[in-house]
């Protein structure tokens, strides 16, 4: 699984015309899954994500949590994150897992993010044409992939 991860001030994602989720201070998570991805990447980057400390403190150092911050968390699924450009100008997304592997881990991270987090994570729409809005705050942002731990 990879995840772009984006402290943002607000972010909202809109479906036909139709505002169908929105959140102010945390993070904006967009998340790819791929065929070889399973529960344990799940457990994994849903640890690393919500005790990743990217906010910043009294003396403005990055030293708080999206949870030490009461903070709040927007998961859009964006297959596009295993683009390969390897060859010619046209992605292939072969290592994108199809819907019947890639749905319900989606739904599990939500569920375990959920779980671990003080507020309800908000989410787009699966497999949806998607707008998504937000103000990137620092600007910070993360790249994470579970079969990448560095």
């Amino acid at each position: 699984m990879r995840v772009v991860l984006q402290r943002v001030l607000s972010a909202s994602v809109t479906v036909e015309e139709q505002i169908i989720a929105k959140i102010g201070r945390g993070l904006l998570l967009f998340v790819g899954i791929e065929t070889e991805d399973n529960e344990s990447d799940v457990q994994w980057l849903v640890k690393k994500i919500i005790n990743m400390r990217i906010f910043s403190d009294q003396q403005q150092k990055m030293n708080l949590s999206v949870q030490d911050i009461q903070g709040e968390i927007l998961v859009v699924s964006q297959f596009t994150l295993h683009a390969s450009t390897k060859k010619g100008n046209r992605p292939s997304y072969i290592k994108s897992a199809k819907p019947d592997i890639s749905l319900p881990l989606y739904h599990h991270f939500i569920l375990e993010i959920n779980k671990n987090i003080n507020s309800e994570v908000q989410n787009g729409k699966f497999g949806a044409n998607m707008q998504v809005e937000l103000v990137n705050d620092g600007p910070v942002t993360i790249i994470i992939d579970s079969k990448n731990k560095e």
